[in-house]
């Protein structure tokens, strides 16, 4: 389990420039040694100062006349009532978690399965957010439930305070719609459980409230045995870990033939993870590559995908990036090969019914979806392509153990998601389309490719009209992520069609090294050291663009959010020339200390440490922090960022804003008091955030007075 899927998108210029000049705390240095107060999170002089920027940012972006229909606009599709309902199978039936504009923290709820088919299904409310977070006088965030299988009624409903990290489990039972009375509860701590039956827990926390428990990334690393009615001080230790590991956390794996595993998980690093099958009170450790990551469990045999080459013993070499089947009794006598993806390929999501694999992935970064049979044991699998649309993301949205049932989502830049059901008596079928969030028409879809410094060819897309002259003036959005091998790709995204395709902008997405794109090798290619290639790449893209004359730097504007948010000031201080507008959210910025902010030790295989000397030498070198100047031109940044983030935490975006605040550069600077590393808890807010990124983006890149 990698952390990424455990936890893991104006005015007038006179105006605009008055309101983003530099606005108050003196600072003597990079680090902002007069405004060491701004590590201190929920300090009081802290959230003054934040105060303080966020009144500057909406008071000044606020008074657009554009404001107010941005923000109503991208309002009404977040809380749509004809969005798609996701589903999760569980027990036999449909559920799904439901946001809208009555229930901001959302219904848990339920129907059958033929209900759900149907274009009004009727939905049983089992769980009211927003009712619990009033009687309760918190500001829940749901995150989801873990169910004992095959029946899934006893279940750990997972529950944020403002969308933190940290979390509260409390059992619930999905027959009777209720909390358990004096059932399992474990109070806020970042903490992961397992059932192993309807009576028995294993358990990863913080255990005595003073860290003794947590790894440096903030995980824990010590595994213990609830007992139904047993006092959690009197718990049985299963496993500790080591204080140095990233996390280690419990893992149990059921079939649709009954079968059952109880693993360990212990993360080394944040790539590398030891596993370990829970036999009694012993463990017997898994001889599977350390990268490697199990995606479930198939008549009794593992299934896992692999990231590295692994050499089993008198087996042929199984390359990286394949997935496998394993005897988890004897993973290195049965290893069987069931799909190794091809140079232009890499899988991106497993899911697995009762006796089929599916895989999505990419081909070129367009999605494909396969299914996977094994016809005789030791025999290869039968692999057979599923005909969906092209051009678009394919994700396995929820599977059955208990049958070959399947629901499969699918969209593209320009096509509303649709909901597809697989199943074993039928061909995909679509069931279910979102409708159009904006208007299309005139609309298109193309993929480029750059030459990066290297010479390493970089696919990217571009969604632009059709009629759109190589004038280099038209208004251009670039992103990308670039990072933890996670792939960036087409995705709908109703408020960039209403507020920037609608409007005439451009919209590009690059496909980095960094991300999981073709494998492996592509992320291994911007890891550590060698994360310049990431930077360089994406620069590439945007001088690609100028190159095709779609825009020039001063049309041209850059986006990242997280580890994107981390591109985004890298590439405003190596590239201050190529960009008019830069969006940094909810990022890493000071890299010269990140292994000490929040959970930033867990992110040392990704970018490497300080404790490393060439690799301290290259996060010197490139941590925008450290590298703002005072006589370098500067295009004016948005950054966002939330209190509540205790994954990369709000002390980076701070820092930069207090480092540019001392420059006296001009800024935008907002901090979501309320929200976790996701940036905002409910709709409204997340309109609001937008709508402000809307009206930045317009006077920066299409306002003819800037």
């Amino acid at each position: 389990m990698r952390l990424g899927r455990w936890i893991l998108t104006c005015a007038a210029s006179a105006l605009v420039m008055a309101g983003a000049a530099s606005h108050g705390v003196a600072q003597t240095d990079g680090m902002g040694k007069d405004a060491s107060f701004l590590n201190d999170i929920h300090g009081a002089k802290a959230l003054a100062w934040v105060r303080a920027q966020n009144h500057h940012t909406t008071s000044t972006l606020e008074k657009d006349k554009r404001y107010q229909g941005f923000y109503k606009n991208t309002l009404s599709v977040l809380q749509a009532s004809d969005r798609l309902a996701m589903p999760e199978i569980l027990g036999g039936d449909i559920w799904n978690f439901w946001q809208d504009a009555h229930h901001p923290h959302g219904l848990w709820r339920m129907t059958s399965r033929s209900s759900y088919l149907t274009k009004q299904p009727k939905w049983q409310t089992r769980l009211d957010v927003d009712a619990l977070a009033a009687k309760e006088h918190m500001n829940w965030v749901f995150e989801g439930a873990d169910c004992l299988a095959p029946e899934d009624e006893h279940c750990l409903v997972t529950l944020s305070n403002g969308g933190e990290d940290a979390n509260t489990l409390r059992e619930f039972n999905t027959k009777t719609g209720q909390f358990v009375p004096n059932g399992f509860v474990f109070s806020r701590s970042k903490q992961t459980a397992a059932w192993v039956d309807q009576d028995t827990i294993l358990l990863a926390r913080d255990w005595d409230g003073k860290g003794t428990t947590l790894t440096p990334s903030g995980y824990p690393f010590v595994v213990k045995k609830m007992v139904r009615g047993g006092p959690e001080g009197q718990a049985v230790e299963l496993y500790r870990g080591e204080k140095s590991d990233m996390i280690v956390s419990p893992m149990v794996l059921t079939d649709g033939d009954g079968h059952k595993l109880v693993i360990i998980q212990r993360n080394v690093t944040f790539f590398e993870t030891h596993y370990a099958v829970v036999e009694g009170d012993k463990l017997r450790w898994l001889a599977v590559p350390a990268k490697s990551e199990i995606h479930g469990l198939l008549k009794g045999r593992l299934v896992l995908s692999v990231q590295e080459d692994w050499h089993p013993q008198g087996l042929p070499v199984v390359p990286a990036g394949s997935l496998v089947s394993i005897d988890p009794a004897a993973p290195e006598s049965g290893v069987e090969v069931i799909f190794t993806p091809g140079p232009s390929q890499s899988i991106d999501e497993v899911g697995v019914t009762k006796n089929t694999v599916l895989v999505s992935l990419f081909d070129n970064v367009r999605g494909r979806a396969m299914r996977f049979t094994e016809m005789q044991p030791g025999r290869p699998w039968n692999g057979e392509a599923l005909e969906l649309p092209d051009m678009t993301s394919i994700h396995i949205v929820t599977t059955d153990h208990a049958s070959d049932t399947a629901y499969l989502s699918v969209e593209g830049y320009l096509e509303p998601q649709q909901l597809w059901l697989v199943d074993e008596t039928t061909a995909p079928r679509k069931v279910k389309a979102a409708p159009a969030r904006f208007n299309t028409a005139g609309l298109t879809t193309e993929q480029f490719w750059a030459k990066s410094t290297d010479g390493t060819r970089i696919p990217y897309f571009v969604v632009h009209r059709k009629n759109m002259k190589l004038n280099g003036a038209n208004p251009t959005l670039l992103t990308a992520y670039g990072g933890f091998q996670v792939s960036y790709t087409p995705t709908y995204a109703p408020e960039i069609g209403k507020l920037w395709l609608e409007r005439g902008g451009v919209y590009v997405v690059a496909n980095i090294r960094g991300g999981g794109e073709f494998g492996p090798a592509w992320h291994e290619a911007g890891r550590k050291s060698g994360r310049q290639s990431v930077y360089d790449d994406f620069a590439a893209v945007g001088q690609d663009l100028v190159s095709r004359k779609i825009t020039t730097p001063r049309h041209l504007g850059i986006r990242g959010r997280s580890n994107g948010g981390l591109l985004a000031g890298v590439q405003m201080v190596q590239h201050p020339d190529m960009w008019n507008a830069v969006i940094i959210g909810v990022p890493l910025l000071d890299m010269e200390h990140f292994e000490t902010m929040s959970a930033g030790a867990s992110w040392a295989d990704e970018y490497g440490s300080m404790s490393v000397p060439a690799e301290a030498a290259f996060l010197k070198k490139i941590s925008p922090v450290q590298h703002l100047k005072a006589e370098v031109t500067y295009p004016a940044p948005f950054i966002f960022t939330a209190t509540s983030d205790d994954r990369v935490g709000p002390v980076h975006a701070r820092r930069f804003a207090a480092r540019l605040e001392a420059l006296g550069k001009p800024f935008f600077y907002y901090e979501d008091i309320e929200g976790g590393h996701s940036g905002t808890v409910n709709a409204p807010e997340v309109a609001h955030e937008r709508a402000l990124e809307a009206v930045y983006l317009s006077h920066r890149l299409m306002d003819a007075q800037h």
